[in-house]
């Protein structure tokens, strides 16, 4: 998590102002709304700070004159700054640290030769000090906290080398040196300008700072202009604007700082550009201009969702594992990082180690009932983003808007079942009847002047629907319980039924899941109207992917044999699946979510479980405003 959203008086972090500087949109997700996401590129970063993350040391009094044993003496309450390279084996020197030893000096030329610092002491203190002269050497602090009212600016420096009053702040970056004029980004000198105007606030001297590029293992020298003062200055007054802002930046167009961003797959800047060329009206499902998004994230998820259905199983964690036990024996264990949601079903403990745990990770815990009904869900507190919540209940209010909404998710519903059934039923005159059926209802949907009357339209298509799913289905053993007419629930009769019921409450879990992610209420539904205990808005988002994710993993889990007649219990009440049938079809739900389709409007590949979250998102935005409508995702 982010620190929160500063106020006017608050001291702006100076990482936000890299940011700002960076990407103003970037800066809003991060800092406004408290989004993150990792990648391999932010885990390197972090571990090339490692060491000046690991303690926050005090910058020593600025003095005019330091004597030689000044330098051993404690700093502030205790904290004892070090000459460079005292009580340190030269092994023990970190990488970002090791060639910033001579950094003081101005007649050295960054370089990568001889990386490795030179262990005496006083040759470290200046570039023209050597051993015999009486100067001392400078002390050098990590990790260094400063903060100032004036500049109205806080910042947590790297390494700081000072000697008297003078000083030079040392900032360290993951990759390796830029091949520009400057040899450096401009967020990384204002960052480093930052460091240095707050220095000179805490009365040093400083008219230049140090970039340590740990991949290259280069020093780059950036001087303390008065032109980079303007600019840093500049964008520190944008920067505070920006902070208290409701409104999300434009997204950057075509922008190489977007490839390798960790943030791309929240913030979407192609697929953003591409719905802001799309014209407003309905049915409108292509970008006007034709241009094809970039996929800036991965095309599956690593982590995914881990199910816990063994009767009596109590879920603790050990040592950055979820591990899963019953009567002492261990069942199951998974590492932290590859859970995406802990999914327990039916009479299943779960230990408050486990929940801390899982909720400081962003994890969702779901609770599903032994018959998989979705009961409720815990997660950790990561969103301070209000508005979008605020946009979802003034749209939700606004009876057009609704209605807007609903017609194209029932038009989308009704075009994924009907692309079902055409390409899956067998081509029978019944067929051709129920596909013109469905052609003349889905003709309605756009006349529709009322929720009602698209409910209504809805179920007849369902219908027409469901009267002909029976022929799509091939189950290996022929039992006359296998006969599908109708769709019937709550309990379901038949096995299709039941596997219909189970798979659309897994459908729910994880729009529901979705949902929460972007802080948006999943109780509070458009479509849907919001009722006790059922997840509105999870519905309306689900719609069109019933038939495209659930309905399709059900024929395959009964045509493949991977579910039988065996896999249910059937009584005059209704079906329920047995337990293994549970196992069996979940098995083939995750499958159906991880495989790979073509987007039908930006063109790239990504897998189901993907496409549920960027609807998600691209219903957040809609309900901003930032996109002109919310167009939902339809199968050829």
């Amino acid at each position: 998590m982010t620190d929160p959203t500063p106020s006017s008086s608050d001291p702006l972090p100076l990482r936000m102002l890299n940011e700002y500087a960076y990407c103003p949109r970037l800066f809003h997700f991060m800092h406004v709304e408290g989004r993150w996401a990792d990648n391999e590129f932010t885990v390197e970063g972090r571990h090339a700070h490692r060491r000046v993350d690991s303690a926050e040391q005090l910058l020593p009094t600025a003095v005019s004159q330091v004597k030689p044993q000044a330098a051993s003496q404690p700093a502030v309450s205790g904290v004892e700054p070090k000459p460079v390279g005292a009580g340190e084996e030269p092994g023990d020197r970190s990488q970002e640290t090791g060639e910033n030893a001579r950094l003081t000096t101005d007649n050295v030329q960054p370089t990568t030769d001889n990386p490795q610092p030179p262990t005496d002491n006083s040759q470290l203190a200046t570039g023209n000090s050597f051993p015999g002269n009486d100067d001392p050497p400078p002390t050098i602090v990590r990790s260094v906290p400063l903060s100032s009212q004036i500049l109205g600016l806080s910042a947590k420096l790297d390494l700081v080398s000072a000697e008297g009053v003078a000083a030079v702040p040392v900032e360290t970056k993951r990759g390796r040196v830029p091949e520009n004029a400057e040899r450096s980004w401009e967020p990384e000198r204002v960052q480093l300008m930052g460091q240095g105007l707050l220095l000179r606030e805490h009365g040093y001297q400083c008219d230049h700072g140090m970039l340590y590029f740990a991949g290259s293992r280069t020093r780059v020298r950036i001087d303390f202009t008065p032109e980079l003062e303007a600019r840093t200055r500049e964008l520190l007054l944008l920067a505070r604007a920006a902070a208290g802002a409701t409104v999300l930046p434009p997204p950057l167009e075509d922008s190489p700082k977007c490839n390798g961003c960790s943030l791309a797959g929240i913030c979407l800047p192609d697929e953003t550009n591409a719905l802001l060329a799309v014209p407003a009206e309905e049915g409108a499902e292509t970008p006007a201009d034709g241009r094809a998004a970039r996929r800036l994230y991965p095309v599956r998820d690593d982590a995914t969702p881990f199910y816990v259905q063994e009767p009596g199983a109590y879920v603790g964690c050990s040592k950055k594992r979820i591990i899963v036990k019953k009567s002492g024996e261990e069942l199951a264990s998974v590492r932290l990082q590859d859970l995406s949601q802990l999914v327990l079903c039916g009479n299943v403990q779960i230990s408050t180690q486990a929940v801390q745990v899982l909720c400081e990770a962003a994890v969702p815990i779901v609770y599903l009932s032994m018959g998989h009904w979705f009961y409720g869900i815990s997660h950790g507190i990561h969103l301070r983003n209000a508005y979008d919540r605020a946009a979802q209940f003034r749209v939700a209010g606004e009876p057009q808007s609704c209605l807007h909404f609903a017609r194209r998710i029932v038009a989308d519903k009704a075009e994924n079942q009907r692309t079902l059934l055409r390409r899956n039923a067998p081509a029978e005159a019944a067929t051709e009847r129920a596909l013109r059926d469905m052609d003349d209802l889905a003709e309605r949907i756009g006349a529709a002047d009322s929720l009602a009357t698209l409910l209504g339209i809805e179920g007849a298509i369902a219908a027409a629907y469901f009267g002909r799913f029976s022929t799509l289905l091939k189950p290996r053993d022929f039992d006359a319980q296998w006969d599908f007419a109708s769709r019937n629930r709550r309990p379901p009769r038949d096995p299709v039924n039941a596997l219909l019921s189970f798979g659309y409450a897994m459908l729910a879990k994880e729009c529901t899941v979705a949902l929460l992610s972007e802080g948006l209420d999943p109780w509070w539904g458009l479509y849907h109207q919001p009722r006790h205990g059922r997840p509105a808005l999870a519905l309306d988002v689900m719609e069109p992917f019933r038939p495209a994710v659930v309905d399709s993993a059900v024929i395959s889990a009964i045509n493949t044999g991977m579910v039988q007649q065996s896999s249910f219990e059937t009584a005059s009440s209704g079906c329920i699946l047995r337990p293994e049938g549970r196992k069996a079809f979940i098995r083939a739900y995750d499958a159906r979510l991880d495989q790979l389709i073509t987007h039908p409007i930006f063109d790239y590949r990504c897998s189901w479980r993907v496409v549920i979250r960027l609807q998600a998102r691209l219903l957040a935005r809609w309900l901003r405003g930032e996109i002109p409508s919310y167009t939902s995702i339809t199968t050829r």
